[in-house]
C-alpha cells in the first residue's frame, strides 16, 4: 500500500485516536520532548507504532510545518465515480458535497473538518484545477482526512447529472439568486455544490443544478470564504435533518 506524510500534532493524536492501524511510524525530533509530542510517543507505543528519533537534519528536509513530529501513514484507496453510484444506492438519504475547483489546501481542509463533524457521506473533487489531499490539507483537517471520504472525478457536470438521475437534488450555492438556504428543503438525498474561491461555480456547473441558493448577507461584503460558507451551509442541512422538529 502506498504512503504518505501526516504533519500536525492535532492531527496525528485525533488518527491516533481513531485509526491507529493506518499508521506504519511515527518521526519524532531528537532531544527533550514537549508534554504533547511525549504523549503522542507514549500513545503510540501503547498502540505498538513504531517510534523512530530523528536528527533535526532529517525533519529539515521535509517540506511543511511538521512541529518536530511525523506520522507515516497509509494512503487510502482512490474513490471513483462508480463508488459514489454505490454509496447512493445503499446509503439512505446520502448527503454528498462537490467543490468546484477549489484550489487552496487551508479551504479543503477546514472544509473536510467541517464535513466530518456534520456527518457528510462524501466530498467530491473534480480532478484538474483542484487541490488535492496534500499534507496541507491532512494537518489543517485535523484527522478528518482520514475519516471523510474524498472521491476524484474526472468531469463535475457529468457526476452530477448520473447522481440526478439515481434520486440526488443538487443545490448549487450562488449569490445571485433570491432563494436562501433556509428556504430549501435538505431532508432527501442531498448533492451540495460549492463553488472555487473567487470565481464561484462554473457555468457547466451551475446549469447542472437543480436549484440555486445563497447565503443571507446584510453587512458590507458580497460573499464569504468558501469553507465559511460550506460550514454555514452543512449546519443548515444538519439542522433541518437531525434538530427541526
Amino acid at each position: 500500500m502506498k504512503q504518505e506524510q501526516l504533519f500536525g500534532i492535532h492531527a496525528i493524536e485525533k488518527l491516533l485516536k481513531q485509526s491507529p492501524h493506518l499508521i506504519y511510524a511515527l518521526s519524532v525530533q531528537k532531544g527533550p520532548l514537549n508534554k504533547r509530542v511525549q504523549a503522542l510517543v507514549d500513545q503510540a507505543k501503547r498502540l505498538d507504532v513504531t517510534v523512530n528519533t530523528e536528527a533535526k537534519s532529517f525533519f529539515n528536509q521535509v517540506e511543511g510545518v511538521h512541529q518536530g513530529v511525523i506520522a507515516l501513514v497509509a494512503k487510502q484507496a482512490d474513490l471513483t465515480e462508480s463508488d459514489l453510484v454505490k454509496m447512493v444506492e445503499e446509503i439512505n438519504n446520502p448527503v454528498f458535497l462537490f467543490l468546484d475547483e477549489v484550489q487552496d489546501p487551508h479551504n479543503l481542509g477546514a472544509i473536510l473538518r467541517t464535513a466530518d463533524a456534520t456527518g457528510v457521506d462524501a466530498v467530491v473533487i473534480p480532478k484538474h484545477n483542484s487541490v488535492g489531499l496534500n499534507a496541507t490539507v491532512r494537518k489543517v483537517a485535523c484527522g478528518a482526512a482520514e475519516t471523510v471520504k474524498l472521491v476524484v472525478v474526472s468531469n463535475l457536470a457529468r457526476t452530477l447529472k448520473d447522481l440526478q438521475q439515481k434520486g440526488m437534488w443538487m443545490t448549487g450555492l450562488a449569490g445571485e439568486t433570491d432563494q436562501t438556504i433556509y428556504d430549501m428543503d435538505f431532508k432527501g438525498s442531498v448533492g451540495l455544490v460549492m463553488g472555487a474561491e473567487g470565481t464561484g461555480l462554473r457555468k457547466l456547473t451551475r446549469e447542472s443544478c437543480d436549484h440555486l441558493a445563497a447565503i443571507p448577507m446584510v453587512g458590507s461584503v458580497e460573499s464569504l470564504n468558501v469553507s465559511v460558507a460550506t460550514g454555514v451551509t452543512l449546519y443548515e442541512v444538519y439542522r433541518q435533518r437531525h434538530l427541526a422538529k
